[in-house]
């Protein structure tokens, strides 16, 4: 893993143990580093700035760094960045919407949460930068009680962590605990709607997960994950085979915790009380299961996951109801009633962002698609037809007056490589030089192979002195492969955008005279091209 994005990382640490403000200067002093603007520096210190800024409670400020680390992901190219700036701009706009209801917007957060999915259908090689992109996925869907979108993403974020390169950092059992946890909490709300065998078997799933989570527990926080795990599988037994089991493991297990500085007011905490008193109730006693359930709300805070706070509330409303307590029935039933229309407005953003996810990724194929048909499947530079697409671009009225330089780039002797080294050495010798064309000009420019050993860049905006540069510097670094004797000729053109059929062909003559003069040079046939005029209007 690169230096930056492990730096971003530890700060990342640094501001969920407290020191958010330290780590906002420190973000801020790396991102100005490359050129003394915040927004030019790298996607990861983007990343941890947008955390620190949402400790600090700058939420507003948070969303607006978001934009930034959207633009240098794609700027860098990295799919994985992009849907780690998109499901944080998500989760911020939802928590923003929390404190200010004018703010709360579920469509925009949706499109970000279903956008960050899709981005990860490309390659995204960095298996913690997937973990993370995974996990901002899911932590987004879960707020949404979107248990279905959230658990595969927990999943992937898991399977990231199975991958050789990753560090053992105690991230595999978190998020198997995240998958129990996402479970137990599934369960709770399927049994305010009374929908009883299917949270029954969401508690199962949530013990399977746990019990994985306890084994596979490593890294520095091994002992919280592993106690965390026992508890949720705990938790998980209270409704099912062993209730007397679960009520004596779950206080055992919260004490553990306790002693590692969990507190009592920890959302895993207090999510495990209902399970607690529905463990004290089932094994004879209620009166336990009381007190239990009512010291649980005395806990509640108003920062308490509202859903926790719910499934508190209505275990009391139940084990009062079954004490005969005569207010306990009309809340029970009025909490019912309100439990059911949040299900079914729950049901209706599941189905939203179900389409919006099969929207995307129907477009993404469609795109996929195109990009192929456009693409040389040899080298992975554009085709002809990518070419003839990009030059239509370039040749729009409002850009005609643009200046544009052209460069042709051929293989010398490139049958005597095939004759004497192979096809297969002579492909390899075409992606090799592809590569060092596109390493050769600048970000935006664009290459194409136009088939044979004939190559072609463009570069919008550049003269003929930098052109003659980047020729030259195709010349050097193909000359520079040590594994085969390898040349190139290099013919370069220029002039205004409204001339590139006129520049396609000088700069075609310009590269066999390089060819005649004895190949391995660029040659600048033309810097200007003489009798060409911009297209008429209609």
């Amino acid at each position: 893993m690169d230096e930056v994005t492990l730096g971003a990382l530890r700060l990342l640490e640094e501001a969920q143990a407290g020191a958010a403000a330290q780590v906002l200067t420190a973000a801020e002093a790396a991102l100005r580093e490359p050129t003394g603007q915040l927004s030019d520096g790298p996607a990861a210190m983007h990343f941890a700035r947008v955390v620190a800024l949402t400790r600090l409670g700058e939420l507003r400020a948070a969303i607006d760094a978001t934009d930034l680390m959207l633009a240098a992901a794609d700027r860098e190219g990295s799919a994985g960045w992009r849907s780690c700036a998109l499901s944080l701009r998500a989760t911020r706009r939802l928590r923003l919407g929390g404190q200010n209801i004018a703010e709360y917007d579920i469509e925009a957060v949706l499109r970000d949460l279903v956008s960050a999915q899709t981005a990860l259908l490309a390659d995204e090689p960095n298996p913690v930068i997937v973990g993370n992109a995974h996990t901002g996925i899911a932590i987004g869907y879960a707020q949404l009680r979107l248990y279905e979108l959230a658990a595969p993403q927990f999943e992937a974020a898991y399977e990231a962590t199975r991958r050789e390169s990753y560090p053992d950092n105690g991230n595999r059992a978190m998020w198997l605990c995240n998958l129990a946890e996402l479970n137990l909490i599934w369960a709770l709300e399927l049994y305010q709607v009374g929908q009883v065998a299917e949270a029954e078997r969401h508690t199962g799933a949530a013990e399977e997960y746990a019990i994985r989570a306890a084994a596979e527990a490593s890294g520095p926080k091994a002992e919280v994950w592993r106690l965390s795990a026992l508890l949720y599988a705990a938790c998980s037994r209270a409704d099912r085979q062993d209730p007397a089991g679960a009520a004596a493991d779950i206080p055992r297990y919260t004490e553990l915790l306790r002693i590692h500085g969990v507190s009592e007011q920890h959302q895993e905490i207090l999510l495990c009380r209902p399970f607690h008193a529905v463990a004290l109730r089932r094994s004879g006693r209620p009166e336990q299961a009381l007190r239990v359930i009512e010291e649980a709300v005395t806990l509640l805070s108003p920062e308490t996951d509202w859903l926790i706070s719910a499934a508190v509330h209505r275990t009391h409303a139940v084990l009062l109801a079954a004490t005969g307590s005569p207010g306990a029935r009309p809340g029970l039933t009025y909490g019912d009633a309100l439990a059911e229309l949040l299900w079914r407005q729950r049901n209706h953003w599941l189905h939203t962002a179900m389409t919006m996810q099969a929207y995307d990724a129907l477009r993404w194929q469609h795109e996929q698609a195109e990009r192929a048909a456009r693409t040389d499947p040899l080298t992975g530079v554009a085709n002809r037809r990518g070419l003839d697409r990009f030059l239509r671009e370039l040749t729009d009225p409002d850009l005609a007056d643009r200046p544009v330089a052209v460069l042709a780039v051929d293989i010398d002797r490139f049958k005597h490589i095939n004759d004497s080294l192979g096809h297969a050495t002579g492909d390899e010798v075409l992606r090799a030089v592809a590569d060092l064309l596109t390493a050769s000009v600048r970000p935006g420019d664009f290459v194409a192979r136009l088939g044979g050993d004939e190559f072609v860049a463009i570069l919008p905006g550049a003269d003929a002195a930098l052109a003659r540069q980047v020729g030259l510097r195709t010349v050097a670094a193909v000359g520079g492969l040590t594994a085969w004797p390898v040349r190139v000729s290099v013919g370069v053109a220029h002039g205004p955008a409204y001339c590139l059929e006129q520049a396609l062909s000088v700069a075609d003559q310009a590269m066999y005279a390089a060819k005649r003069a004895g190949g391995n040079q660029a040659s600048c046939l033309a810097a200007e091209l003489p009798g060409c005029a911009p297209a008429a209007a209609d």
